[in-house]
């Protein structure tokens, strides 16, 4: 990226600063968050020991929260390598941290991941990352995931996952950017505005975008088994994913 492109690295700038305002914008953002603390929830209950929880893509900390708080006998490493972001969650999650149960990471999601033993993580979980990464880059951090999880271990991803019908993942896409639209212009935050629908054209370029059948297909060939999707809302689903137990 050039370094003098005013929305290269945007989470470190207005975005990061206000990504809370997703909620108001995306309200499925907010439910994803909410489901993928859910689905770690119900995975670690069923361990007598607390459960080991990677986050990829910590951000401002709301999945981070949801998997908390749904999940009483895990301890989570939460990854993000934009501190505008992190140290939002630092702040709002630091009673976590106090308990014992809650560490950061300021690495990258695949400079951390391959930092961690091989069979190290209960589980892995993350929400709205994965679909920022370059495609290769995405491809190794999947290898990485798989690498890292224990078997039996699983990978919970909430995120944009790319409509196969590419006319109803359009019409899906322009029903979003029109919700931009009429929140951001009613509070008069055209800043933001601005910022998100550039981020928009980087989450549907060609080198982003997850295609649903290929991102599966991408899992499947990183060996994961066990993948559903189990919730879509537009643009936005609930995928879910297994380390063979051997």
């Amino acid at each position: 990226m050039s370094a003098d492109n005013p929305f290269d690295a945007m989470f470190s700038g207005v975005i990061g600063r206000e990504y809370d305002m997703l909620k108001l914008i995306c309200p499925f953002a907010t439910e994803m968050s909410r489901l993928v603390g859910l689905e770690i929830g119900d995975f670690c209950r069923g361990h007598a020991s607390p459960a080991s929880v990677v986050e990829l893509g910590g951000g401002t900390g709301i999945t981070t929260l949801a998997i908390l708080s749904a999940a009483e006998n895990c301890r989570v490493l939460s990854i993000d390598s934009e501190p505008t972001m992190q140290n939002q969650a630092k702040l709002s999650l630091q009673d976590w941290v106090q308990q014992g149960r809650l560490d950061f990471s300021g690495q990258d999601a695949l400079s951390a991941l391959r930092d961690l033993p091989a069979d190290s993580a209960d589980a892995v979980a993350s929400a709205y990352t994965l679909h920022n990464f370059e495609a290769g880059y995405r491809r190794q951090v999947l290898a990485e995931i798989y690498r890292v999880l224990k078997p039996g271990g699983i990978f919970v991803n909430g995120d944009r996952y790319g409509l196969d019908d590419i006319d109803a993942h359009t019409r899906a896409t322009q029903q979003e950017v029109a919700g931009y639209f009429k929140v951001l212009t009613g509070i008069d935050r055209l800043d933001l505005l601005q910022h998100w629908i550039i981020h928009l054209f980087s989450d549907e370029s060609e080198n982003h975008v997850m295609r649903e059948s290929i991102a599966l297909a991408q899992m499947a060939e990183a060996g994961f088994g066990k993948i559903q999707l189990k919730r879509r809302m537009d643009v936005n689903a609930l995928v879910t994913a297994a380390k063979n137990a051997g």
